[in-house]
Parts: C-alpha cells; sequence; structure tokens
C-alpha cells in the first residue's frame, strides 16, 4: 500500500503556497504542520508550480533573492510535483478564473481529496463539487474547524 492510497492528497493553490512559504500565515501554517507531518500529500502540478514562481518575482513582494530560493526550496520538499493522466472531465466544473482552472484540473486528475484556496471564485464551486462528490474545496479555516470539532 502506497502513501497516497492511506493519506489524503490536496491541492493549494498559489496563495495557499504563498502564506505557507512567504507571508508564514499562522492559520494556513497550522495546514502546513498537516502536510509536515505526514496528515496530508500535498500534490501539484508543473504549470501550478511555474505559477508560484512566476508570483514569487512581483514587485510587490519585493523579495530578496534568498528569499525567493528558501521559498521554492520549502515548496519543493513539501508539494510533489505529479503529472497526472488526464480523466474526462465532464463532471469538473469551470472556473470563471481561467487561471484558477488549472488547480481544479489537478484535484480532479489526481484524485486528490482537497483543493485548498481562498479564492471566492475556486470557493463557490464547493457545493458543486460535493454534490458530484467530488474532492472538497476548502479555505483552511474551514478545514481547521472540521479538524477541531472532528477531535472534540
Amino acid at each position: 500500500m502506497n502513501t497516497q492510497d492511506t493519506v489524503p492528497s490536496a491541492v493549494f493553490d498559489t496563495n495557499i503556497c504563498l502564506d505557507f512559504f512567504i507571508f508564514h500565515d499562522s492559520l494556513s501554517c497550522q495546514l502546513l504542520d498537516a502536510v509536515k507531518n505526514g496528515k496530508l500529500l500535498a500534490i501539484t502540478r508543473s504549470d501550478c508550480r511555474d505559477e508560484f514562481l512566476k508570483v514569487l518575482d512581483y514587485p510587490k513582494l519585493a523579495l530578496t533573492e534568498n528569499d525567493r530560493k528558501q521559498a521554492i526550496a520549502s515548496f519543493d520538499s513539501f508539494i510533489s510535483v505529479i503529472e497526472p493522466e488526464i480523466k474526462s472531465r465532464f463532471l469538473l466544473p469551470v472556473c470563471t478564473d481561467p487561471d484558477d482552472q488549472k488547480f481544479l484540473e489537478t484535484a480532479f486528475d489526481a484524485n486528490a481529496q482537497f483543493l485548498f484556496s481562498k479564492d471566492k471564485a475556486l470557493l463557490r464551486l464547493a457545493r458543486h463539487n460535493r454534490k458530484r462528490g467530488l474532492f472538497r474545496i476548502m479555505s483552511p479555516a474551514r478545514w481547521l474547524s472540521e479538524m477541531e470539532k472532528a477531535l472534540s
């Protein structure tokens, strides 16, 4: 039995990765801790990773070269880049933001259990996915709330 069969897999959009590796957002970092502790398997596709790399160069982030290198190293150490086989996507919703469609496709094609985002365009699709029995789309705050309820 491999790790993907026993540990739920998750896709993280670019903003969640920025929260992890640049902003060190305490709420999102609790989710990253689940990855570090082997409770979630973080996966992505190469075009999703490429978007993260591109965003690191945005002037408004004002990252030093060292900050950028550290963020990339952290990303690569915690998130596995895979190229899942493309499945028939007739059940998959279409996101109003075309840049976010790749995250939906990655989660769908890789049979991930979760897609984590704070993006409203993606979060609006959560109910659609749930009705069709697809992966769950949720914010880190929602996931943490559900985990706390499950533990109490």
